[in-house]
C-alpha cells in the first residue's frame, strides 16, 4: 500500500453538521489530511467561526458555509458555492443530524418530520446535489453517518432509531448505483459518543459510568474516535469498499 494514498492533498470535503461534536473533528481531520473544507452548519455562527479559525491556524483552508440541508435548494446552494469556491468536489460526509425521542405515542408530528429531515433528507438533498457533479469527475467518496439505533433500535427513540436505519438502507443502495461511476459510498456507525447531543445523558456520572461499563471495551468515544473512521473512508485506502457499515462502538453492538 502507498502512504501516500492516504493524503487528501488536493481534494474537497463538504461536511455537513461540520461546527460541532463529529463533524467538528472531522473538518479538522481532513484539513490536516491536506483537504480543502466546506464547514455546513444550520444555526451556530459562533461555533462555525471557531472550527473555520482552528482550520486558517493550522495552515488548512476552508470555508463555512450555512444552510438547512433539510431543504432542496439549501443543499443546491451548499454545493453550488463549493463549486464557485473550489472548482471541484470530491469529498461529502453527511454529519448533520438530531437525537430527539419519546415514547412512540408521545412523538409529536413535528418531532417526527424534524427527525426525517435533518437525520434522513438532509443526506438525501445533499447526495442529490453532489452526485451529478461526481458522476462527471467519475470519482468520488460519500461517507453517512448513522448510528448503532439504526441497527438495534433504540427504546424512547424510534424516530432516531428509525432515521438512521434509512441511512444504512440509503448507503447500501447508493453504494451498488454508484460503483460504475466510480464513487464510494460507505457508512460509519458510532455508539455512544461524548459529544454536546449526548451531554444531557452522559452529563450525570453514574448514568455514564454505567453506560461506558455496558460497552466491552470500557469507554465511550470521542468525536475524534469517529473522524479517524471517517477519514479512511475518505481515502483511497478504502477504494474497495462501497456499501458498507463501519461500526465504530467499542463493540457494543456486533452485526455480522
Amino acid at each position: 500500500m502507498d502512504l501516500e494514498e492516504l493524503s487528501l492533498t488536493g481534494r474537497v470535503a463538504v461536511v455537513t453538521g461540520g461546527s460541532r461534536g463529529i463533524g467538528r473533528a472531522t473538518v479538522e481531520l481532513l484539513a490536516q489530511l491536506g483537504a480543502k473544507v466546506v464547514i455546513n452548519y444550520s444555526n451556530d455562527d459562533d461555533a462555525a467561526a471557531e472550527v473555520l479559525a482552528i482550520v486558517s491556524a493550522a495552515g488548512g483552508e476552508a470555508f463555512s458555509f450555512k444552510a438547512n440541508i433539510a431543504k432542496v435548494d439549501e443543499a443546491e446552494r451548499l454545493l453550488n458555492a463549493t463549486l464557485e469556491r473550489f472548482k471541484r468536489v470530491d469529498i461529502i460526509v453527511c454529519n448533520a443530524g438530531i437525537w430527539e425521542g419519546a415514547a412512540v405515542e408521545q412523538i409529536s408530528e413535528a418531532m417526527w418530520d424534524q427527525t426525517m429531515d435533518i437525520n434522513l433528507k438532509g443526506a438525501w438533498t445533499v447526495c442529490r446535489a453532489a452526485v451529478p457533479i461526481l458522476k462527471k469527475q467519475r470519482s468520488g467518496k460519500i461517507v453517512l453517518v448513522t448510528s448503532t439505533a439504526g441497527q438495534r433500535g433504540e427504546a424512547g427513540y424510534s424516530n432516531y432509531a428509525a432515521s438512521k436505519g434509512g441511512l444504512i438502507a440509503f448507503t447500501k443502495s447508493l453504494g451498488s448505483e454508484l460503483g460504475e461511476w466510480g464513487i464510494n459510498v460507505n457508512a460509519v456507525a458510532p455508539g455512544w459518543v461524548d459529544t454536546d447531543m449526548t451531554e444531557d445523558a452522559l452529563g450525570d456520572r453514574e448514568q455514564r459510568q454505567a453506560i461506558a461499563s455496558a460497552i466491552p471495551i470500557g469507554a465511550i468515544a470521542t468525536p475524534e474516535d469517529i473522524a479517524g473512521p471517517i477519514a479512511f473512508l475518505c481515502t483511497q485506502w478504502s477504494r474497495h469498499i462501497t456499501g458498507e457499515i463501519l461500526n465504530v462502538n467499542g463493540g457494543a453492538v456486533l452485526c455480522g
